[in-house]
Parts: C-alpha cells; sequence; structure tokens
C-alpha cells in the first residue's frame, strides 16, 4: 500500500448469482443494467467509447483499486452534464437506494479531503475522478461487465449467466467530518456526517455484547491492522474461518450478526441481495465466524471481518487517528 486507504467495509461475494425461471428478478436486473449501460454508451462520442469500452476478457477487468491513482475509463470530469446523468443511472442499478446515497456522500468527500489538506496534498481530490467502464457489449445472452471505480468506491459487475458483484469496495475519509477545518459552508454542514456510521457502529455493538470466552475466540489480532488483510488481490482464496462462530453466539448476538451481514448484502439492489441472503441461510449461519482486531472504544483503531463458506466482509477504521 502506498496510500491510506482505512475505514474501508469491502465485502467480496465469491459466488456467482445464477438466473434461472425462479429467479426471474435478477434476469430483469441484469437487462436493467445492459439497458443503462449502453444507453450511456449511445450518448459518447467516438472518442470517448475508445477509452470507456474494453473487451470482457481484458485483463483491465480484474484491475481493481481503491486508491487515488490514474484510472482507465471515462470519468466523470469527461463527460458532459447528460452524460454524467446517464452514468448515474447505470451506477444506480448496481446499488440500493441507501447504498446508492453511500456512494455518492463517498464522492463528495473528496471535496471535503481537497480543503482540509489544502494545496499541499500529495494526492488529487476531485468529486468528478470516478470512471466508468463497460467490458464487452451489453447483452441478454453474452457476457458482459461493467465497474465503477475511484478513490474509496470500486464496484465491479460481471453478467454471464446471472450476475456476479464482486469485488465491492466502499471506504470513507474522513470517516467522521471534523467540526473544523471547514470554511465552505457547504462542507462545513456537514459536520459529523459518517458515511460508514451503521458498519461500524453494529460491528462494535457485536463485540461489546460477547462475554470474556467469545471475546478470547473472536479476538483475532492484538492490534487492527492498516488495512483490510485481503487490500486489492484479482482472487481471494478460500481460508479456514478464523474468530467466533455464529454457532456459539447467544440469540441475541446471532440476531445482530445477522442485521450485520444483511447491512452489507443490501448495498445491492433487491434481487441481488435477496439470492445473496437466502444463499448464506442455506449454507447454514451456524457457519459463519466473526473476527475482530483493534480496541472496542469510539475512536481506537479497529478491523473486523464476517466470513461464510460463500462471502468475506472486511472493515477497517485504523488510519488519521481511527478517522479513515
Amino acid at each position: 500500500m502506498t496510500s491510506p486507504a482505512s475505514n474501508h467495509s469491502s465485502p467480496t461475494w465469491a459466488q456467482t448469482h445464477r438466473a434461472s425461471a425462479t429467479i426471474s428478478p435478477l434476469s430483469a436486473l441484469a437487462h436493467r443494467m445492459g439497458e443503462a449501460a449502453t444507453t450511456w454508451l449511445s450518448s459518447l462520442t467516438p472518442g470517448q467509447r475508445s477509452h470507456a469500452i474494453y473487451t470482457v476478457a481484458d485483463d483491465e477487468r480484474k484491475n481493481w483499486h481503491y486508491i487515488p491513482r490514474t484510472r482507465s475509463g471515462l470519468s466523470l470530469r469527461e463527460l458532459s452534464g447528460g452524460q454524467q446523468k446517464l452514468a448515474f443511472r447505470l451506477l444506480a442499478t448496481g446499488l440500493s437506494e441507501r447504498a446508492y446515497g453511500q456512494a455518492l456522500a463517498i464522492m463528495s468527500l473528496e471535496a471535503v479531503l481537497a480543503e482540509l489538506e489544502g494545496p499541499a496534498r500529495n494526492n488529487p481530490r476531485d468529486p468528478d475522478l470516478y470512471h466508468f467502464t463497460v467490458f464487452g457489449t451489453p447483452s441478454d445472452t453474452e457476457p458482459w461487465g461493467w465497474r465503477v471505480e475511484g478513490h474509496h468506491i470500486s464496484l465491479n459487475f460481471l453478467i454471464a449467466g446471472g450476475i456476479a458483484s464482486a469485488p465491492q469496495f466502499f471506504g470513507s475519509n474522513p470517516g467522521k467530518v471534523p467540526a473544523h477545518g471547514l470554511s465552505d459552508s457547504g462542507l462545513a454542514g456537514m459536520a459529523g456526517f459518517r458515511v460508514l456510521a451503521l458498519e461500524e457502529d453494529l460491528g462494535r455493538r457485536l463485540v461489546t455484547m460477547l462475554d470474556h470466552a467469545q471475546r478470547h475466540r473472536a479476538i483475532i489480532l492484538p492490534e487492527a491492522p492498516r488495512d483490510i488483510l485481503t487490500t486489492f488481490q484479482r482472487n481471494v482464496t478460500r481460508e479456514t474461518a478464523i474468530g467466533l462462530a455464529a454457532s456459539s453466539m447467544t440469540e441475541d448476538q446471532q440476531h445482530l450478526l445477522h442485521t450485520l451481514i444483511e447491512t452489507y448484502a443490501r448495498r445491492m439492489p433487491e434481487a441481488l441481495a435477496d439470492h445473496q441472503l437466502d444463499r448464506i441461510a442455506r449454507d447454514g449461519t451456524g457457519h459463519i465466524h466473526f473476527g475482530w482486531a483493534g480496541g472496542e472504544h469510539v475512536g481506537d483503531p479497529h478491523y473486523y471481518r464476517l466470513q461464510g463458506p460463500g462471502f468475506l466482509v472486511e472493515y477497517d477504521n485504523t488510519q488519521n487517528g481511527a478517522n479513515h
């Protein structure tokens, strides 16, 4: 890592959501994605399309990251107002209403960082430096994909007989917008705002509900790692689950664990989220493990993970005084 990337929450759903006659909402969602992508692409000039489109087999499709860096695809900065509206329409097809709002908020935090860091900042901070890319030709029958990516956002979709929605990454810097240091009245009005408040608060609430014996199994590291452990790996191997198994939790703890898992799953549109949650239920919630590292008080650097037979979620908030 060469740049801070904390206060992360990165679910990596391992499986493809297969569309069939019994789960037609997935087919309908894939079709809406294709329509939105086609409409956006149709609005582009030939020169813009040459930057926005790759083949579905191109290695660029797996070249994902969440730090501020040079990216492929077309950025919002390179689009007209009308083209931006169509790009956001595509983005909205891949997220729930709440998660769409989170994505827009993460983008807006770039303006907050620009003012907090000032002209001497090391990285560009621009809400328009979020890139849209399409892989292949949108189709109901042939594989294709799309990605939206920039600082603290990476959303990746592959449509191939179903919808794969991994990797998926949301981050926040600052984790909580400070009350001081912002002269712009619009930005100052964001003071106290936390994009990932629910993800942080539910995780902390769960670890503080554990008794001594449970906490002993749940704590996987004495200190929180600087970043999520899988970082930006292209392929995450399925490893032995670590932490406290849900089968060793009380009913109230299991309920909170499910609420936390659902918070991540429901970043996706309803059809995808329901399918994922159904699959988790079929695999058996008792096999899900919760792991924690770091402090348990607000302001302490901390990390947690949720791991089941078919998914992995990682969250950390460790940098910039545990506000990133």
